[in-house]
């Protein structure tokens, strides 16, 4: 199998086929950009408010008051309340629209009551404002946002990755010349030339020529597939060394690619969107920061209070109810779990699945790339006459093989590269097709053939002959006789033996889900002592095994690496990519391990539960608080003389979202 991490991505760029669209990730990252540039306008405002505030002046000391200074005071704090919480107003008008009051509802309701409080205080109600507490508790909630969204970014990539699989062109073969059109305006019957080394621009029937492709992208099948006259061939596949005429069989919206591409889609917009704990907080936050403000207000006006004491009180609640911390105690988590899993060699894309892999239960690995290498290599060499040793064998076999591009071949050069072998050239090259090949080598006639050769021609199978399961032979033969054969096979990585056993000793269960033969993967199954396996698989048939896997009540990790396992990394509930393998399958997928380790997906679960216990942490200390703090902004020890000042339960405030950041940089991966 190739190495898809390499693909050819001059091609891809200039792929994609119109008809499939794409939609969400322009969205995504202008949201990003629009966080960012927000933030960065009120930080440059929120220093001169900082300034021009009374309480900051006296904190520090300074007295910078002038004619006029509370009015700039206001426009700045105008400017930073409209244009930096916009979308915290939003986020509020959604919110009681869709009577779902949530963390949106809070911040857009404190920073309301907030600025309208500080604009009566401007224009001549006695009290002190709150600007600059309204401007850091923006600032502070951008970045949060700011920080959230970034960690999520790219989600939604992976359907134009897809989508550019299909090349953008096809050669349509007309009856006097051969013309470059659109792969969209294919139609049914038309016949289209595709060029060695090309993708296949549409599926379709063979009408003329024959080669391997490669389908593993999409089938999961690591050989190239032998294509001849009459054989189906699949959009997106990668032609090998023959060119071949192809009579489409229906546009390109109806292509098996662009099923798949539906499939993805489906599959991540059913996806459940797990409610984040700090959400959940937040509601709670939000009906008693409400009825407690509301409450506190009544109470001190309606038993003899000012009017500016009254809304002081109930300013002072909301604030402290504000979920400053909250609203970091989740996003800086993820921030710095991020960063630390990059360092390890685990890219998460999708948050909510890196929280899920606490949950999992079964882990379903695809074979090709992920538990085996992906690629053939000689395992053994075999001489059968004494003048044949093993370099002997292999540098004959490697000068016939030099000139193709099978996977077995480049397997075998592999080897005598390895072992500095010197290829000699051939003369009278001849391929016996699909049989091996054969041609004169220093003077002998030396052929590569495969076991099939050998029981048509009735050559005795060599005595102790036996092969595994997982392995492909090729016999060599010298002047019609057979002095050797070489054995090569997909190696099982060294990896992948720990990494089920400590899926194992965590109550985790294992399963291998395959495109190949049952006689493969039970191989491999077997001698990984996995839990069972499920063999020649589409890539539609693998969705709806997750999804059984889901209804037997399994909470699902999908490992893979072809675009043939992108429908099931989108239905699992964690979907796993492997880094070497197609860039569309890390796209789909919410977790990309980018060394292909599959001890990493262990890792990766303990991780998951230690970010886990962190967020919690966070949740229980940013609510914690202000359950001491609440009553008494409230005023209930007024009696006592103790009574918090805004400006108190704004620091206070700060502290807690102090106390978060640092709580969340303890976090490391064992």
């Amino acid at each position: 199998m190739m190495d898809h991490s390499k693909m050819d991505h001059g091609n891809m760029q200039q792929g994609g086929d119109p008809s499939l669209g794409i939609e969400g990730h322009d969205h995504h990252a202008m949201m990003i950009k629009d966080y960012r540039k927000r933030f960065y306008v009120v930080l440059v405002l929120t220093v001169p408010i900082m300034l021009l505030s009374t309480m900051i002046q006296r904190i520090i000391g300074i007295h910078w008051q002038f004619n006029g200074s509370v009015y700039i005071l206001f426009a700045l704090s105008s400017m930073v309340y409209f244009y930096g919480g916009l979308p915290f107003l939003k986020g509020l008008a959604d919110e009681v629209k869709s009577k779902n009051p949530g963390m949106m509802f809070l911040i857009g309701f404190a920073i309301t009551v907030a600025y309208a409080y500080s604009v009566a205080v401007v224009f001549g109600l006695k009290g002190m404002d709150f600007f600059w507490e309204l401007a850091t508790l923006i600032l502070i909630m951008l970045l949060g946002h700011w920080i959230e969204m970034k960690s999520v970014a790219g989600a939604s990539k992976d359907l134009e990755l897809l989508v550019q699989l299909m090349p953008s062109d096809a050669h349509m073969v007309m009856a006097d010349m051969i013309h470059d059109v659109k792969t969209g305006s294919l139609k049914t019957n038309d016949v289209i030339l595709v060029k060695p080394g090309e993708k296949v621009a549409a599926d379709g029937i063979i009408l003329e020529g024959e080669s391997y492709l490669n389908e593993s992208m999409l089938t999961g099948e690591s050989k190239p597939v032998k294509k001849i006259k009459g054989d189906k061939v699949i959009a997106g596949s990668i032609n090998g060394n023959g060119a071949i005429k192809v009579t489409v069989s229906h546009a390109s919206k109806d292509s098996y690619l662009s099923q798949i591409v539906k499939l993805v889609d489906d599959a991540q917009k059913s996806k459940s969107k797990t409610q984040l704990l700090a959400d959940t907080a937040a509601k709670w936050l939000t009906v008693i920061a409400i009825l407690a403000g509301i409450g506190t207000f009544l109470y001190w006006y309606l038993t003899g209070q000012t009017l500016a004491f009254a809304i002081e009180r109930m300013v002072t609640v909301i604030v402290i109810c504000c979920p400053h911390a909250l609203g970091l105690a989740v996003p800086l988590v993820v921030a710095k779990s991020t960063a630390l899993s990059a360092k390890h060699g685990l890219l998460i894309k999708n948050r909510t699945a890196f929280e899920n892999s606490r949950k999992i239960t079964i882990v379903v690995f695809d074979k090709t790339g992920t538990l085996t290498e992906g690629k053939f290599e000689v395992s053994r060499i075999v001489p059968l006459q004494k003048d044949f040793n093993e370099n002997e064998i292999l540098r004959l076999a490697s000068a016939l093989e030099q000139k193709s591009e099978h996977p077995i071949a480049t397997g075998i050069l592999q080897k005598a590269k390895d072992l500095s072998i010197a290829i000699h050239g051939t003369e009278k090259f001849n391929a016996l097709t699909g049989k091996g090949v054969e041609a004169f080598v220093d003077g002998k006639k030396v052929m590569v053939v495969s076991p099939g050769y050998l029981k048509e021609n009735n050559i005795k199978m060599p005595d102790g002959f036996s092969t595994n399961d997982t392995e492909t032979v090729v016999f060599v033969i010298v002047n019609n006789d057979l002095v050797g054969f070489i054995v090569l096979s997909d190696k099982i990585r060294p990896e992948s033996m720990d990494a089920i056993k400590t899926l194992k000793q965590n109550h985790i269960k294992s399963i291998l889900l395959t495109g190949d033969n049952s006689k493969v993967a039970k191989s491999v199954s077997n001698t990984l002592s996995m839990d069972g396996f499920i063999a020649d698989v589409l890539p539609h048939q693998k969705l709806d095994e997750i999804k059984e896997l889901q209804n037997k009540g399994e909470f699902v990790a999908m490992t893979g690496d072809g675009v043939n396992d992108a429908p099931a990394l989108a239905q699992a509930d964690v979907g796993i990519a492997v880094g070497s393998g197609s860039d569309i399958a890390a796209e789909t997928a919410g977790i990309v391990l980018v060394n292909s380790n599959p001890k990493d997906i262990v890792s990766l679960i303990l991780f998951g539960k230690a970010t886990y216990r962190k967020m919690i942490q966070n949740l229980v200390w940013a609510t914690g608080y202000n359950v001491v703090a609440l009553p008494l902004a409230a005023g209930v020890l007024y009696k006592q003389g103790i009574l918090l000042s805004p400006a108190m339960g704004a620091a206070l405030m700060a502290l807690s979202t102090i106390v978060v950041a640092i709580n969340a940089s303890f976090l490391k991966i064992k």
